[in-house]
């Protein structure tokens, strides 16, 4: 299993929802508001205002879908700009559903 972290502008989001619906056997996605910075930062300051807002994304599959949800995010949310953002995959050893105690692929 893996996990699939993006953090993409916060415009491109319904792009990449569009994107990641196309994939057969995905069972969801979780999206959060986020705040940061990157290279693109202007001064080495930390104050509240120097956050910009971005779009954090995670998508717990299969090893054999991963590679098409990193291609699928990467060419969604893609503007040719510096900050289009980053995309990082994650082992995942162990997942479980509450409700019914199924456990790994089976949970997700």
């Amino acid at each position: 299993m893996k996990l699939v972290i993006a953090y993409i502008k916060s415009h491109k989001l319904p792009e990449v929802t569009m994107a990641l619906r196309q994939i057969k056997g995905l069972t969801g996605a979780s999206v959060s508001d986020a705040r940061g910075f990157g290279r693109q930062r202007s001064n080495q300051s930390t104050e509240a205002g120097d956050y910009v807002p971005i779009i954090r994304l995670e998508i717990f599959c299969n090893d054999v879908l991963s590679e098409m949800v990193v291609s699928a995010i990467e060419k969604a949310a893609h503007t040719g700009l510096r900050g289009d953002g980053k995309i990082y995959v994650c082992e995942v050893n162990q997942a479980v559903r509450i409700s019914s105690g199924e456990r790994d692929e089976k949970a997700i």
